[in-house]
C-alpha cells in the first residue's frame, strides 16, 4: 500500500507520520554531491596544525579525513531514513586557512537516491574529530556552518548554492 506523502517534505506522510521514500521504481543514475563546513580552533590551534599538524591524540587533519570517510560510508546507521547506497568515492580534504580547519567533501556513486547526506554526514564527523583532538587545548572551538554546496544527477538535475 503507497501512503499520501507531504508535498513538502518526502519523509513525512500526510499524517505527519515518517517514513523511508520508495526508490524502488527510479533507475539508478551518477550521483555526486559537495558539502564544506568549518572548525574555527583559534590562532593557537591553528598554530600547532600549521608547524606541525599533530596534538598528543596524533595527526589532526589526517585523522578528520579518515573519520570523515569513514562516516559516509556509515550515513544510514546515522540517519534513520538514508537507504543505504553503495558509494564509489568519497573524497575528504581537511586543511588549516587563518584560525580554522576548512573541510570539504566530494560523494559519489551511481545510485537510486542522492548522496547529500553521505557528503554532510562525512564533514560533520570530520569537524567533530578535530574537536575532539584539539579540544585538551581549548574548550572554545566552535564548529559551523556545515552545509551543501552542490549536488547532481537524477531527476532533479544539478543544484548550486548561491553565492552570497
Amino acid at each position: 500500500m503507497r501512503e499520501k506523502r507531504s508535498p513538502e517534505f518526502s519523509h513525512v506522510d500526510d499524517a505527519g507520520r515518517a517514513r523511508m521514500v520508495d526508490v524502488g521504481a527510479k533507475s539508478p543514475t551518477a550521483r555526486w554531491a559537495r558539502a564544506e563546513g568549518v572548525v574555527r580552533v583559534g590562532r593557537s590551534i591553528a598554530a600547532t596544525l600549521r608547524k606541525t599538524g599533530q596534538v598528543a591524540k596524533g595527526n589532526v587533519l589526517e585523522t578528520a579525513r579518515l573519520a570523515g570517510i569513514q562516516a559516509a560510508k556509515q550515513t544510514p546507521s546515522l540517519i534513520p531514513l538514508c537507504h543505504p547506497i553503495a558509494i564509489d568515492a568519497v573524497e575528504l580534504d581537511a586543511r588549516v586557512v587563518g584560525d580554522e580547519v576548512r573541510i570539504a567533501a566530494r560523494v559519489t556513486a551511481e545510485a537510486k537516491t542522492g548522496v547529500e547526506m553521505e557528503a554532510l554526514t562525512a564533514v560533520a564527523v570530520a569537524a567533530l574529530t578535530v574537536y575532539d583532538m584539539c579540544k585538551a587545548a581549548g574548550k572554545g572551538i566552535e564548529i559551523g556552518p556545515i552545509r551543501l554546496l552542490e549536488k547532481g544527477g537524477g531527476k532533479s538535475g544539478l543544484w548550486m548554492r548561491k553565492k552570497p
